[in-house]
């Protein structure tokens, strides 16, 4: 099966977890702050301001936390987004509000959050659908005008920029995955960014129990009963550990590498279904924006796009369609909703596969497979 996505890990990575394991600590410490130190500087904010998590969901309910919604409060997000996202605006007390989203590129513009908007809206999350960085300068504007704050949920942006500022540091909080079948891997993991210091301060606290002392080895320095517990609230344990935090740490090193062959395969697919107007490719990147290159979407129409999914599953090939539209999740009520440029790009697109692990030939039968199969359904098109 050529999959869709695939970590790409390796002797680097089993050499720096054999060194934690020689070190005899696995959890919370030195090279956890060293991962959050270099990611900092990776994407321009100070180390203080990024919390190494246990996943980027975690990262999400920690930010909405972090903003202190509650029931009334309404947060806006684009429709096509990972459940995650939702599932945290619910658990405040707060109300997801669905935006549309522009259905070439599948991120939202800042007319499609500003229809959205309410006197209850105290938040926007903005989805870099892909990794591609969308309208988020203009969107990052519309809020600091509204007193709005912006979470970025970019998860699968890693490596993504607009004019050399680094996507997840242009709103208020922002996150990142490093799940397995993300462009940076460590298993499970994520990184949260939260702007203002303070906030950030009880971000971290929260993520650890909301103890004021994350450690009794370390408080032991300055208190003679540093077994005592100071607890201003309650939070939960969602911190990472420095056996994941050293394969971050690799990842990171590498991740000019990881994503220069993922930009390398993309074009491949570019020039391979250059000219068959049966499969719309995915639009160039606007002039300053760089892209992470998590997916690699086509769209075709309708009537055939779930028969073309099956045919390349049968051939060995596995595709997708990233995300199902939340308005239509029963759970949030908004069925009758109508957003036309999410339900048009949700009945149209599919996700080919996109990781450093594919060859030049691999793309090549993913692309061949796909013009056959729509092919076969649209005979007078190539």
């Amino acid at each position: 099966m050529i999959n869709l996505f695939q970590p790409q890990v390796g002797q680097e990575e089993l050499g720096a977890v054999a060194e934690v394991f020689d070190s005899h600590w696995l959890g919370h410490g030195p090279r956890t702050k060293a991962f959050e130190a270099a990611f900092a500087e990776h994407v321009g904010v100070e180390a203080e301001q990024v919390i190494f998590i246990n996943s980027g969901t975690a990262g999400l309910f920690l930010a909405l936390e972090a903003l202190g919604l509650a029931e009334g409060d309404e947060v806006v997000l684009p429709s096509l987004s990972f459940v995650a996202a939702a599932n945290a605006i619910a658990s405040t007390g707060a109300r997801p509000v669905f935006c549309d989203v522009d259905a070439r590129t599948l991120n939202p513009t800042a007319e499609d959050i500003e229809r959205a908007l309410t006197p209850r809206t105290r938040a926007v999350i903005v989805l870099h659908y892909g990794g591609y960085p969308g309208d988020v300068v203009r969107i990052a504007e519309l809020c600091r005008e509204r007193g709005i704050a912006l979470v970025e949920d970019a998860a699968c942006a890693p490596a993504s920029r607009v004019d050399g500022k680094a996507v997840g540091s242009f709103g208020d909080l922002a996150m990142w995955s490093f799940d397995a079948m993300k462009v940076m891997v460590t298993g499970d993991g994520g990184m949260l960014y939260v702007r203002d210091p303070e906030r950030a301060a009880r971000a971290r606290r929260l993520a650890y129990h909301g103890l004021a002392q994350a450690s009794g080895f370390g408080y032991a320095k300055v208190s003679h009963r540093w077994w005592e517990l100071d607890v201003p609230e309650i939070g939960r344990r969602v911190i990472g550990n420095d056996l994941t935090a050293v394969i971050g740490s690799v990842q990171l090193r590498r991740l000019p590498e990881l994503v220069g062959r993922r930009r390398d395969i993309v074009e491949l697919y570019d020039r391979e279904l250059a000219g068959f107007d049966g499969v719309k490719t995915p639009p160039a990147l606007p002039e300053g924006h760089e892209s992470s290159y998590y997916f690699y979407w086509v769209q075709m129409s309708p009537e055939i796009r779930d028969e073309v999914a099956s045919e390349l599953y049968a051939a060995g090939i596995y595709t997708t369609f990233r995300y199902a539209p939340l308005h239509k999740v029963p759970a949030y009520h908004s069925e009758d909703q109508v957003l036309p440029e999410s339900d048009r790009a949700s009945g149209e697109t599919l996700c080919l596969p996109l990781h450093p692990g594919l060859d030049d030939d691999d793309v090549r039968t993913v692309a061949a497979a796909l013009r056959k199969a729509v092919e076969a359904r649209h005979p007078d098109r190539g």
